[in-house]
C-alpha cells in the first residue's frame, strides 16, 4: 500500500480483464474515473475458463488479507462455452460445471468481508465470421464458438446471480444493442474493442450508481484524495486565489455518469 488508504476494487476474469487496460479498455477507463478515488487491481489470466480460476480464487483472494476488496469484479465465460475438441484439450467446460464453478467463486468472495461487493459480467457475444478467418492462421486448432453458446452461458451466469443475490451485468444483450456491434465491438472477434468497453463501462457504473449499498462506491460518491483548497494550487484569473483543480474531468472524451 502507498499513501492513504482508498477503496480496492479487483478486476478477476480471463482476457477480457487482462486486456482491460489495452486500447482504451474498460479496465483504463475505470482507472481514469476512479483516480483519486479507489485503487482498480487487475487480476486478468488470458485463456482461462472457470476451471481455472476456482483453482486460485482462494490465493488470488486470501480469506487473511488485511485488506479485503471493496468490490470485485468477475468474468468467465467465453472460454467455458467453447465446444469440447475432440483431444479432450482445451478450455471448454460443460455449463452444469461453469454454474457450480462460478457459484463457489462467489460464496468465496462473498466470504471476504460484509462490505466486499460483487459484479458478475454475463459472457458477451461474438463475431462468428471474424473468428472463422482467425482460425485459418495455422496458429490455432479451428475454435468451436459460437454466439449461441455465448448466449447460453450468459443466460446460466445471469440465472445464477439472480439465485444468489449478485449484482450482474448482462453484456451479451448490452453489446448486441449497437446496431453495428459485430463490426465495432471487437479487435478480433472475441475481444473488447473500446468501443465495447465504453459499453462495459456505463453498465458498471449504472449498477454501482442504483445498488443500494453503504457505502456507495459510484465514482461521484466516493471522496477525492488530497481534495482540500491549496495557496500551491493553480491561481485564478483575478490573480488573488487558486483553482482546484482536484474534481476536474475535462480531459475525459465521455463525461461519466
Amino acid at each position: 500500500m502507498v499513501g492513504p488508504e482508498r477503496p480496492l476494487f479487483v478486476l478477476f476474469g480471463s482476457s477480457i480483464v487482462q486486456f482491460s487496460y489495452s486500447e482504451e479498455g474498460w479496465g483504463a477507463m475505470l482507472a481514469d474515473i476512479y483516480s483519486r478515488k479507489a485503487d482498480i487491481l487487475v487480476r486478468g489470466y488470458s485463456g482461462w475458463n472457470s476451471r481455472r480460476a476456482l483453482q486460485v480464487v482462494e490465493q488470488v483472494f486470501p480469506k487473511d488479507a488485511a485488506i479485503q476488496p471493496s468490490l470485485v469484479i468477475v468474468y468467465f465465460g467465453g472460454n467455458d462455452s467453447m465446444g469440447p475438441h475432440s483431444s479432450g484439450l482445451g478450455p471448454h467446460v460443460p455449463l452444469p460445471e461453469y454454474i457450480e464453478n462460478m457459484r463457489r467463486i462467489a460464496i468465496h468472495l462473498k466470504s471476504l468481508s460484509e462490505k466486499t461487493r460483487i459484479i458478475f459480467l454475463s459472457c458477451p457475444p461474438v463475431n462468428e465470421a471474424t473468428i472463422r478467418e482467425r482460425d485459418s492462421s495455422g496458429i490455432f486448432s479451428p475454435m468451436d464458438r459460437t454466439n449461441e453458446a455465448c448466449r447460453r452461458y450468459s443466460e446460466a451466469c445471469l440465472e445464477l446471480c439472480r439465485e444468489m443475490d449478485v449484482k450482474a451485468i448482462d453484456l451479451w444483450t448490452a453489446i448486441q444493442k449497437r446496431d453495428d456491434w459485430l463490426t465495432a465491438c471487437f479487435t478480433d472477434g472475441i475481444h473488447l474493442s473500446s468501443e465495447a468497453s465504453k459499453i462495459v463501462v456505463k453498465e458498471i457504473l449504472k449498477v454501482l450508481k442504483e445498488a443500494e449499498w453503504e457505502p456507495c462506491l459510484h465514482w461521484k460518491s466516493l471522496p477525492t484524495e488530497f481534495s482540500e483548497d491549496s495557496p500551491y494550487d493553480i491561481v485564478a484569473f483575478n490573480g488573488k486565489t487558486t483553482i482546484n483543480p482536484a474534481e476536474w474531468t475535462f480531459h475525459r472524451k465521455i463525461q461519466w455518469e
